[in-house]
Formats: structure tokens, sequence, C-alpha cells
């Protein structure tokens, strides 16, 4: 399953250098994250049902192009393959004119929010990434 989420750059996202901040990028991959929970029924009230929470553990990401005040971005956000207690996210931003902004894979931890330790992904979201 993949997801868009479309947005727009607004002022406060933008630094001194007059173009988003890097750390704004980190933001609006996890805002397409949570869209894809949310696309594949996920929500945090349920994962917390499921006696799983998600703990992003490493994020690389690549800045390939600018974007400033006003520009309209879509984040994609799509599964790349799963273990027992983690998974990975591939994700792009790309501008209107479908120039690649940022890219990253992300990878994410099933934990049990009790002990606080790793858990097997459960099989609802472990349905979502690719066999």
């Amino acid at each position: 399953m993949k997801t868009s989420l479309d947005i727009i750059v607004r002022p406060t996202e933008i630094d001194v250098n007059g173009h988003v901040n890097n750390a704004k990028y980190l933001e609006y991959l996890e805002w397409g994250r949570e869209e894809w929970y949310e696309a594949g029924d996920l929500r945090y009230d349920v994962l917390k049902q499921l006696g799983v929470q998600t703990v992003t553990v490493n994020i690389n990401i690549n800045y390939r192009k600018e974007c400033g005040q006003g520009d309209r971005l879509t984040i994609s956000t799509e599964p790349k393959s799963v273990g027992r207690t983690s998974y990975v996210m591939l994700q792009q931003i790309h501008n209107k004119e479908g120039e690649l902004c940022a890219d990253a894979e992300v990878t994410s931890v099933a934990m049990d929010p009790h002990t606080r330790n790793s858990r097997s992904v459960p099989e609802e979201l472990r349905r979502l990434f690719p066999s």
C-alpha cells in the first residue's frame, strides 16, 4: 500500500537560509507515515488495542532539492520490508513539478507499551508489507 499526502510549505518552516529547515523534512516524513498508518486502519488507538506502539529507530535521508515558502509538496510513503520486530518504510518528497526534493528509508520497531521492549510486528501491520 502506497499513500500520498499533499502539503504547502508555511512561513514558519523556513530557516535563515530562506528554505525549508532540514529538521522540518523529518516532520513532513512523520506526517506521511501517519497518513500511511491511517490508510491502513492502524491509528494510535488501534495499535494500542493490539498491544503495540511503533518507535522510529533510524532515518536515512537524502536532501535533493531545496524547498521554499508556498511550495506545494507531496509526501509518498510505502512499505519496503518487514522483519520479526522491525520494518522499513520508503518515503519521498516531490515538488509540484515532480522533482525529487528528499527521500528516506525509515526503520521502526514494534514495542510493547508496558514493558517498553521490542515485540513481534502484529499481523495487522505485517499484512501491509509486500510478501
